[in-house]
């Protein structure tokens, strides 16, 4: 259904892609698989009119198609689910999903009740429970990309772009969005899908493309390809992960929290943390693991700071008392705090490198000083291995291992006793996050404490020392590492 034929597309000092080609086949899924920068979201955008200007040719259905914009390419049957969610919070679930489509009467006048009609009708079918009035800002973020894919639904596209539509989704909402593709590929549409889940690819996906370097690589049916063979065409060799030795022994707490309570801001009578207790040893990776909703966010989030009006809590770092009422607390106590959403909380996008790293140093008095900027951002790109032509390069032409390893470097830069990471490899390669765990691994043989919040199983008993589970904003039970398995670590998450 969809073929490109020699794709080139280039930016300044970068070729973006290099004579790239490819067949994507209606009833299917077909896998687009690569490192970050390797190229696969400029080719979603030029299939999707976002870049107008590149070199080659793309065939829909036999026939040379060249979109100017987003709307030619959705009017000719082509529609994108994005990894970063394209909605208006203060907007409800009906108007964003109607948003520059919406349908009108007769007279000229918007149809809310067609509208709404329709969109009731679409929530069924992906088997979404919220009501069409709801507002974006209050669903969860599985509820949001569900809207996406209702989005994508609506405009009835043959051939759907899905870029990462798992990285935020709990298991539940996973195996529903499954659910739907096997729906979709019932009905012929073309899936086009982007993930760095392997396991999620051999579950659901027939066909894959490796891209490198902006290059085609290898295509083939992913039942004739293993998930090794697929990583050494991604990134050019083997890449062995190799698990943390977990048998050291602990001895000085560096941070101590008792009774931890935190109240829901728009329910005072509801509490979205209780009674959470623990220490963390230095030198100590403490992984933190629970399904979505669990409070995990909720714990980091409190601890830095960002909650003081509405939590309560005995708090000792090195022995000392203290209640962090601000974020800048938090970090002149020596706490870093690694976000899970880089791109809206991590990074000013719009900003370079060196500008995103010194952000967390700004004098409070007096000049800035760039230079001296420059050189620690030199530093850092050369220690955490940040793919850039330059410490100038604006942090939204990196990719998202490339932007993750900036939001490190600017947190490593207010030298921290304490780094606490919530998913640090959320939507990055697997060459980027063995990079990361290295690095994890490393800061800790160095004697700096990690607090890390990670959904993904193998990445928490690779990484960690020793393991606390949430659910329901407790505290469920406690592992060392060596004792953890994946059986035991999901039975603790699941609600009482």
């Amino acid at each position: 259904m969809l073929q490109a034929i020699n794709i080139s597309k280039e930016f300044p000092g970068v070729k973006a892609l290099n004579q790239v080609n490819f067949k994507f086949y209606p009833g299917k899924v077909n896998a687009i698989l690569g490192e970050n920068g390797a190229g696969k979201s400029t080719l979603l955008k030029i299939l999707t009119g976002v870049y107008t200007q590149y070199d080659g040719e793309i065939q829909l259905n036999g026939e040379t198609v060249s979109f100017s914009n987003i709307k030619e390419a959705q009017n000719a049957g082509i529609a994108i689910i994005h990894q970063e969610l394209n909605l208006i919070p203060e907007l409800s679930v009906t108007e964003n999903l109607f948003l520059g489509r919406e349908l009108k009467t007769s007279l000229g006048l918007l149809d809310a009740a067609k509208m709404e009609t329709e969109a009731k009708r679409l929530f069924e079918k992906i088997q979404l429970n919220v009501s069409t009035k709801t507002l974006v800002q209050h669903l969860k973020v599985g509820e949001q990309q569900l809207i996406e894919i209702a989005k994508a639904l609506l405009c009835n596209a043959d051939v759907i772009l899905m870029d990462e539509p798992t990285s935020a989704l709990s298991d539940k909402e996973i195996d529903n969005l499954h659910r739907i593709i096997y729906e979709l590929k019932k009905e012929g549409k073309t899936i086009v899908y982007i993930s760095h889940k392997m396991d999620e690819l051999f579950k659901i996906a027939e066909n894959y493309t490796v891209l490198r370097d902006g290059n085609s690589i290898d295509e083939g049916e992913m039942k004739n390809t293993t998930e090794q063979e697929l990583i050494r065409k991604m990134v050019g060799r083997d890449v062995l992960i190799e698990k943390k030795n977990t048998n050291t022994e602990f001895q000085n707490t560096i941070l101590k929290v008792d009774n931890l309570h935190l109240v829901n801001p728009n329910d005072k009578k509801r509490k979205l943390l209780h009674n959470i207790s623990f220490e963390l040893k230095k030198g100590e990776i403490l992984g933190i693991f629970g399904l979505m909703g669990a409070g995990r966010t909720e714990l980091l989030e409190t601890l830095f700071g960002m909650h003081p009006s509405n939590s309560v809590y005995n708090l000792e770092i090195d022995q000392k008392n203290t209640f962090h009422k601000k974020p800048k607390d938090a970090i002149e106590n020596g706490l870093a705090f690694v976000t899970e959403d880089r791109k809206t909380e991590g990074l000013v996008l719009g900003m370079d490198i060196s500008s995103n790293i010194s952000l967390t140093n700004l004098p409070t008095f007096g000049l800035l000083k760039p230079s001296k900027d420059k050189t620690a951002s030199k530093d850092y790109i050369e220690k955490l291995r940040i793919k850039t032509p330059s410490e100038m390069q604006l942090c939204q032409n990196l990719s998202g291992g490339n932007q993750q390893k900036v939001v490190l470097a600017k947190w490593l830069a207010t030298n921290p006793q304490i780094l606490m990471m919530d998913e640090p490899t959320r939507g990055i390669d697997i060459n980027a996050k063995n990079e990361i765990y290295n690095l994890i691994k490393e800061l800790a043989a160095n004697h700096m404490s990690i607090i890390l919040v990670s959904s993904e199983i193998p990445e928490i008993l690779a990484l960690s020392d020793r393991i606390l589970v949430m659910a329901e904003g407790k505290i469920k039970a406690s592992y060392l590492a060596s004792e953890a398995n994946e059986d035991k670590l999901l039975k603790s998450a699941l609600p009482e």
